[in-house]
């Protein structure tokens, strides 16, 4: 049958990312344990499109996709569907999100009732054919912050707020990528007090006590996390987003932040976008 796709095209156009978004499919997330978890993912898969042709093939897509959705996925596997789509969609530049919720264990503070938490992660790779896949994992935290203009101003109490604290880190090529455990629970400790889904009494006390110990502003929960994401080894870049929904206000308080970690980082990055 005649291959439209693969016919000529006249307007002189590249095109950076044509592909396939929101298609939905079941994956095997590896975890820090050493199994996996199942996980429901949205999906954002592209491919350059020179401009010679008029279009690409839209069910290859799918098909690599296919083929790994009942193996256990990370950075190496991230990074063999994208080279799948350079070799069978003949592509440039390949690009793949995943994104997913995830499941990580809490123990209340006090009681010790076991719970699991849901956060909203993603995988990002991006490869162009011949170099190194750049790979991003995203995580996004729920947690509790207390103004501390408020407890300072207040004869007693202060008002406090659920916060998102979302962290994108990638890593040199050659270091493997933190576990979303071990992320997630490094930025729930820059806040006030972590969020645990199921507390008894005396629980609710402990966090009650402990935020009010810890006052942050939106400012102070962002430049914690910058400080204890640097010093993670091979981290090359990072981006970091902290939204406060305020309790005394119909709007949110936003602070946001990203950086090249090292001189080498930044060399590299410029070398990327030249």
């Amino acid at each position: 049958m005649k291959d439209i796709q693969k016919s000529t095209d006249l307007r002189g156009i590249d095109i950076q990312h044509v592909g396939i978004k929101d298609a939905h499919l079941p994956f095997l997330i590896k975890t820090k344990a050493g199994d996996f978890q199942q996980v429901v993912a949205r999906i954002l898969f592209t491919v350059s499109l020179p401009k010679e042709y008029k279009g690409t093939h839209m069910s290859r897509f799918l098909e690599i996709l296919q083929q790994w959705c009942d193996k256990p996925v990370a950075e190496e596997e991230m990074e063999a569907m994208l080279q799948d789509a350079l070799h069978h969609l003949e592509a440039k530049t390949a690009k793949l999100r995943l994104s997913f919720k995830y499941f990580v264990e809490k123990k209340a503070p006090e009681s010790g009732r076991k719970s699991v938490l849901d956060l909203d992660c993603f995988f990002e790779g991006e490869k162009s054919a011949g170099t190194p896949m750049a790979f991003r994992l995203g995580v996004t935290v729920p947690a509790t912050s207390l103004c501390p203009c408020s407890k300072a101003i207040s004869r007693y109490g202060a008002h406090n707020q659920r916060s998102l604290l979302q962290a994108v880190v990638e890593f040199k090529p050659s270091v493997p990528c933190i576990f979303i455990e071990e992320l997630s629970t490094l930025i729930e400790e820059q806040a006030s007090c972590p969020i645990y889904p199921l507390l008894k009494r005396e629980d609710e006390k402990y966090v009650t006590e402990k935020a009010y110990e810890r006052p942050k502003f939106v400012e102070d929960i962002l430049r914690d996390l910058v400080l204890a994401l640097r010093p993670l080894p091979g981290l090359f870049w990072f981006s970091l987003a902290c939204e406060n929904f305020e309790s005394i206000h119909n709007h949110s308080a936003y602070a946001s932040h990203e950086e090249y970690v090292h001189d080498e980082a930044l060399t590299i990055h410029k070398e990327r976008t030249d």
